[in-house]
């Protein structure tokens, strides 16, 4: 796919690898529009830049379905690609879970995606043509010490994929799901605060890298899957 003049929405997009992709959108020409909790941060994010922004959270799924629409006015009812970004996570040991916890993760990181994603696939539908992309987490591929709310999500993101995967492609529209493993970001810090970048660790400029050139290669063909590891974060 051609990315000048696609219509791309970009969830989770103030900070991270939501922010740097669409930043590498916008230099390849495509119309963005990125979605986030705060407006400020969204605006300080693309400030001078001919961008889109539509300040919401995902979790709030009561207006969900308003601020997609409100996303689709935006675009004049077509959108061209999907990137769902959006998340969030913690840590709880089995002794600490409980049910406020899964809510928080599991409302933003698969109902949330899930019904977005819902409002927005009629549109590919009709087009007959569209891609999806959805940002998983090495997590989604093995569980870890700890893990049993943010990783059950992902796990859950994974098999929603594959779902899509068979539903949408007899109308032309890929779903690929991108794997990140740790990116020094402000990921599940409360501080909202971008930490600094680490030598051999993944930055959110690679996992941009990754999401776009799935999205560049030509329409007849799609990842269905991609894993982005570090080389060596072991020294």
């Amino acid at each position: 796919m051609k990315l000048e003049n696609k219509n791309i929405i970009v969830t989770g997009g103030s900070l991270g690898i939501g922010k740097q992709t669409a930043h590498e959108l916008i230099k390849k020409g495509a119309n963005v529009l990125v979605t986030g909790r705060s407006e400020q941060r969204l605006k300080q994010a693309f400030n001078g830049l001919d961008v889109h922004i539509n300040a919401f959270d995902m979790g709030d799924i009561k207006n969900l379905s308003k601020n997609a629409n409100k996303c689709l006015e935006i675009f004049d009812n077509k959108v061209d690609v999907l990137i769902n970004n959006a998340g969030t996570g913690l840590r709880r040991s089995i002794d600490e879970l409980n049910i406020d916890d899964f809510l928080h993760v599991f409302n933003v990181n698969v109902f949330g995606l899930s019904l977005f994603t819902k409002d927005i696939v009629p549109l590919m539908k009709k087009n007959k043509q569209g891609t999806i992309i959805n940002i998983g987490s090495t997590a989604s591929l093995k569980g870890y010490k700890n893990g049993s709310i943010y990783a059950s999500s992902k796990f859950a993101v994974r098999c929603l994929t594959q779902c899509w995967q068979a539903e949408l492609r007899p109308f032309n529209i890929r779903v690929c799901q991108v794997n990140p493993s740790e990116v020094t970001t402000a990921f599940a810090n409360p501080s909202r605060v971008e930490r600094e970048e680490i030598s051999n660790k993944l930055t959110s400029k690679e996992i941009a890298h990754a999401i776009i050139n799935a999205i560049e290669m030509d329409d007849r063909g799609f990842i269905n899957e991609l894993n982005v590891w570090a080389t060596n974060p072991f020294n």
